[in-house]
């Protein structure tokens, strides 16, 4: 459904009932579009938290500092 600027402005309500109903609307200023109201996506599910618990592990030194020569190269001076 295309809509001019001024037509959404006044229906704005009636557009995302239709919207919200999975329709698409193109607003358009002088015959050419400029916009599209278009249904937000929800996800099926939420996600669930923790699937990965003990399938991952982190090494002790994760956060350690980068020996000299590699944190160089890093840095571009090697």
């Amino acid at each position: 459904m295309d809509v001019n600027v001024y037509a959404a402005k006044t229906q704005l309500s009636r557009l995302l009932e239709r919207v919200s109903h999975g329709e698409e609307v193109v607003i358009t200023r002088h015959g050419k579009p400029v916009a599209k109201l278009v249904p937000i996506t929800r996800r099926q599910a939420p996600r669930k938290l923790g699937t990965l618990r003990g399938k991952i592990r982190i090494a002790k030194n994760f956060d350690a500092p980068l020996p000299d020569d590699l944190l160089d190269a890093f840095e571009g001076k090697a």
